[in-house]
Order: structure tokens, then C-alpha cells, then sequence
């Protein structure tokens, strides 16, 4: 029987389940974010690109307004896009295949995928991730910590905060709630309690808090480590937190007890000035992937989308 090996749109029913996770746990571009046990608690609503028997994939995570169906980048899922990597002709087949069949594109593709593309209607723009190799002691990582950095953990190490590995589930959500700038909605705190409990039960997650000497939780990350990446995938922290430095005393604490190790924080990066310069203080470096957009809605919806 002849091998097939054509790209083809595959709605989520029909996903082979088996097939889809082990391709993405072959390639060399893994990405927790795109295993269906994932892409089931973010997107939840999402189809797929296959090539041939599952030799390449691609998640397409989908609304639909007004009968106008479009992509769109799911909350705790930075990096999307093709797995593994594919040859320049395929990557080229599976972007024609997004303008056929999607109106609209806001989503972000993995570092390894290129932003080249003869569809001119395809924008990418750069985003920054940040990673920090951990594979060194903690004396030769620390002095790629700058200055700003240095001091604020100098401030910090002066408040007699704790660390604590295994925070519960509950405690920090309850934190979270309390101190979002920006809120989310209950669905979207269903799907961040979902990946946390699972990863917790798998035994890949672990949330991590500072507690000031009263015994009050100030600062607080859901670390989940996937291969050689410990992902710093959901952050919280409160007013007293920044005061007493909670978030350096943690992740500084956590680079400490991980030095020498074969593997990679994954800071996830930021566009937000403040935050990247948060990340790049600890001595991470910028990891460049991209936003793939293009707007092929009717007028004058097309005017909004913008």
C-alpha cells in the first residue's frame, strides 16, 4: 500500500491520539503546549494540519464569530506552530493551507519554524522568549546577574523570606485571584487549575512560594518541567512580595538549587519592557519565535480586526 504523504485537515474527533503525542515527543522542536492533553485544557477547541502519517503536524486552535472562523493563541501556550520542523517546501504547504482555510490568523508559531513564506499575506512578527541554561554552578551563573538584580536579591536576602517546594493547588489560586492586575475569566482560571493539577499529578509541576516571616504567602510560580525546559509557566505576587523582593528570592533560589543541571529555564519571555528586563537581569537570553497574522476577513470586519 502506498505511503500517503499530503497534507490534510484533520478535525479533533478524528486525531489520533497515540500518533499526534508521540510526533511531538520525537521532535526536535517539542513544546509542552502542543500535546493534546494540553491543547484540551487551553484551547480546547482546536483542529489540525497532518502531513502524511503523522510525519508533521500542526494544532489550529479555532473560534468562530459570525459564522467567520479564525485562529487564535490560547492562553498558557506560548509557542504553536509546525512539529517537528519541517523542510521549506512543507512548512510552505501547511501556511497556504492556513489562508484557505481561515479567515483570520493571531497566533505564535515555535522559534524553529521560519518566517518565510511566499504568502504575502502572512505577516510574522518577532516576539522574545527568554532562556537561561542551567548546566553551569551557581557562582558562574550568578555573575551574568545584573547590577539591578544584585541588588534587589542583596534587599531581598535581608527580609527572612522562606521557600517553600509544594504550595497547594488551592492556596495559590486563591493568591492568584487576589493580586491579578488583569483578570481572567472563570473559564480561563478552570483551564489554569486543569494543567496545574494535572502536572502536579504527573508529577512535572510544582509550584513554588516565598512566605514572609509572618507566614504570609507574597510570591508565587507554577515551575513545569518538560524535557530538558523548566518552564516558568504562571507567576503571582502582591504588593508586600515586590516590596521584600519575593520574586528575585525565588527564582534566584531556584537557580541556585538547579545549577549544574542539563537543563533550560524557560522564562517565556515578555514583550512588557518591565518584565523582559526582569528575566534578561538573571542573565537569560533573548530566544526569538514569531506571531503569524494575516486578516482575509469581508468588510468591514476586516477594518476591526486591525
Amino acid at each position: 500500500m502506498e505511503k500517503k504523504s499530503e497534507l490534510h485537515y484533520i478535525e479533533h474527533k478524528n486525531i489520533d491520539s497515540e500518533k499526534w503525542n508521540r510526533c511531538i515527543d520525537n521532535s526536535a522542536n517539542c513544546r509542552i503546549y502542543s500535546y493534546d492533553w494540553h491543547l484540551d485544557r487551553t484551547a480546547i477547541i482546536w483542529d489540525a494540519f497532518v502531513w502524511g502519517d503523522y510525519e508533521f503536524i500542526m494544532p489550529l486552535p479555532f473560534r468562530k464569530k459570525m459564522g467567520v472562523k479564525y485562529l487564535f493563541q490560547p492562553l498558557f501556550s506560548q509557542q504553536l506552530g509546525i512539529f517537528p520542523n519541517p523542510p521549506a517546501k512543507i512548512k510552505e504547504q501547511f501556511y497556504s493551507a492556513l489562508l484557505k482555510k481561515f479567515s483570520y490568523s493571531d497566533f505564535q508559531i515555535n522559534s524553529e519554524n521560519s518566517a518565510v513564506s511566499v504568502e504575502k499575506e502572512i505577516e510574522f512578527t518577532a516576539r522574545d522568549n527568554f532562556l537561561l541554561p542551567l548546566n553551569q554552578d551557581y557562582s558562574q551563573l550568578s555573575k551574568s546577574f545584573s547590577k539591578n538584580t544584585k541588588r534587589n536579591l542583596t534587599k531581598a536576602n535581608k527580609n527572612s523570606l522562606s521557600l517553600v517546594q509544594g504550595v497547594g493547588l488551592e492556596e495559590y489560586l486563591e493568591f492568584k485571584r487576589e493580586n491579578l492586575v488583569a483578570g481572567l475569566s472563570k473559564k480561563e482560571f478552570a483551564s489554569l487549575k486543569s494543567l496545574i493539577a494535572f502536572g502536579q499529578y504527573k508529577g512535572f509541576g510544582e509550584i513554588y512560594g516565598v512566605y514572609t516571616p509572618e507566614n504570609k504567602l507574597c510570591a508565587a510560580v507554577y515551575f513545569c518541567r518538560w524535557k530538558e525546559r523548566v518552564i516558568y509557566m504562571n507567576a503571582a505576587s502582591n504588593e508586600q512580595g515586590r516590596e521584600l523582593g519575593g520574586m528575585y528570592f525565588l527564582v534566584d533560589s531556584f537557580i541556585r538549587n538547579h545549577a549544574n543541571n542539563n537543563i533550560t529555564l524557560d522564562f517565556e519571555g515578555s514583550m512588557i519592557p518591565g518584565v523582559a528586563r526582569f528575566y534578561h537581569g538573571f542573565g537569560a537570553a533573548p530566544e526569538t519565535y514569531f506571531q503569524l497574522k494575516f486578516n482575509r476577513l469581508p468588510l468591514p470586519f476586516k477594518w476591526l480586526k486591525r
